[in-house]
């Protein structure tokens, strides 16, 4: 039998469900109207199920933007690489899926992160030019994201965005998932909303096999995107999902219940009336980008 290919986000997102979403799609309804994911982030498990429409939600205005930004090109892809491209060569930025252009002496001298010594004082450039001009460039944006550190997104206080250069550059693998991108969303019919997840599930009229498949922030875990999250936040998803429970709304939630000898009792404690699965775990701290022994489950309400 020949393996379902799986599809990477161009956003790559850290800790996203790239390498978990066939385990994951495994426990998902066989037939699914309306995709719904409150937490959408890069995009990697909508963009690996098939449903009539899709309902995507982040309250992250500068994600939701990315993707709008991507979908706006759908049909004129030689247009958006083009725009892409001119930035990175005006910026000097090595571009590995065009030509490999840093030299052999600095790959000799740094020989796991030659990328980041090549481009660092480019990309500090091109990151000066983003945060002093007037209106946001998403393009610009969106080429910061690929030579970034760890592919994040940070902004600070005054909503600069304040990572420093990646290991990384414009390579093949970035290109191949932005050509899976927009080929998949030209037949996807995608919704993008940029709310609280509350606003956005109590905006949904639900029809019949709607579902929703959530990923919020970890309660017990540390990144960039858990900042927003606290125990009160938790209790009110909770409680979200058990209304929704109610009115047989068939949901799937990813979180994490075991982290560095801390545990999330309150989710604990709550998965206990639906069905619990143990799933291998991806997760990536900006902290430290070890992969750290502690336990990912998939809690739905269907069986």
């Amino acid at each position: 039998m020949k393996k379902e290919k799986v599809n990477r986000s161009p956003l790559f997102y850290v800790g996203d469900k790239y390498k978990l979403i066939s385990e994951i799609k495994s426990h998902f309804p066989a037939t699914i109207n309306r995709f719904i994911e409150p937490f959408v982030g890069g995009g990697s498990v909508y963009l690996n199920v098939k449903a009539s429409k899709y309902l995507l939600n982040d309250i992250d205005e500068s994600v939701i933007g990315i993707h709008k930004f991507l979908c706006s090109y759908i049909g004129k892809e030689n247009k958006f690489y083009d725009l892409v491209f001119s930035i990175i060569h005006k910026y000097k930025l090595s571009c590995s899926y065009e030509k490999d252009i840093v030299p052999t002496e600095l790959k000799q001298r740094y020989k796991k992160t030659y990328y980041a010594h090549f481009n660092k004082e480019n990309f500090n450039r091109l990151k000066s030019d983003y945060n002093n001009s007037k209106e946001q460039n998403i393009a610009e944006l969106y080429v910061l994201l690929i030579y970034g550190f760890n592919r994040m997104l940070r902004f600070n206080g005054n909503k600069s965005y304040n990572l420093p250069v990646g290991n990384v550059d414009f390579n093949v693998n970035v290109y191949n998932a932005l050509s899976d991108y927009f080929k998949l969303n030209t037949t996807k019919k995608t919704s993008w909303f940029c709310l609280d997840f509350k606003q956005f599930l109590s905006s949904i009229k639900f029809q019949k096999d709607d579902f929703i498949y959530l990923d919020p922030p970890y309660l017990i875990t540390f990144s960039e995107y858990n900042k927003l999250w606290d125990m009160q936040t938790e209790k009110d998803l909770l409680q979200t999902l058990d209304n929704l429970n109610k009115k047989n709304i068939n949901f799937a939630i990813s979180n994490v219940t075991h982290y560095k000898g801390q545990e999330n009792s309150l989710f604990i404690d709550w998965s206990k009336q639906y069905n619990s699965y143990q799933v291998t775990s991806n997760y990536i701290s900006y902290h430290d980008n070890t992969i750290k022994d502690f336990r990912e489950v998939l809690v739905t309400n269907y069986k």
